[in-house]
């Protein structure tokens, strides 16, 4: 299950983001998943439950929405959007691309609960909708 590794290294990023801005609890984040990870949104979001377990990210929705494969061929130039394990360029017939989306993770967004300016007339807790698009590398 490589989606466990995954999840590893998006509670450490998550962990950090909400840190640096003073959250005291993270409510959702949303992840763009490039189609080539082959990530089982179910595994993810058990894999996320457990390593958000005692953090200040534990019961937090995960939300993923799949990037499509492209590429571009490297003999023709032509941009395409492959078939996972079919490279073949239908301009030219070449498997020589580089593959230029779909093969990523993008935490695209993270909603915490931060502590409120004790001089503030609102006594409802602050929500902060943290969209910086970090990439996360898994190990």
């Amino acid at each position: 299950m490589h989606e466990m590794s995954m999840a590893v290294g998006i509670i450490e990023t998550v962990l950090q983001a909400a840190n640096d801005s003073g959250a005291r609890r993270v409510s959702r984040i949303e992840l763009a998943v490039g189609q080539l990870r082959l990530v089982v949104p179910e595994a993810m979001e058990m894999a996320w439950q457990a390593v958000s377990e005692g953090t200040i990210a534990a019961g937090s929705e995960i939300a993923m929405t799949e990037t499509p494969i492209e590429a571009r061929c490297n003999q023709c130039g032509q941009v395409f959007s492959p078939e996972i394990d079919n490279y073949l360029c239908p301009g030219c017939g070449k498997a020589d691309v580089e593959i230029t989306a779909g093969n990523d993770i993008m935490l695209t967004s993270i909603s915490c609960e931060v502590e409120e300016d004790p001089n503030a007339e609102n006594t409802e807790p602050a929500e902060n909708n943290k969209s910086k698009g970090r990439e996360v590398q898994s190990p």
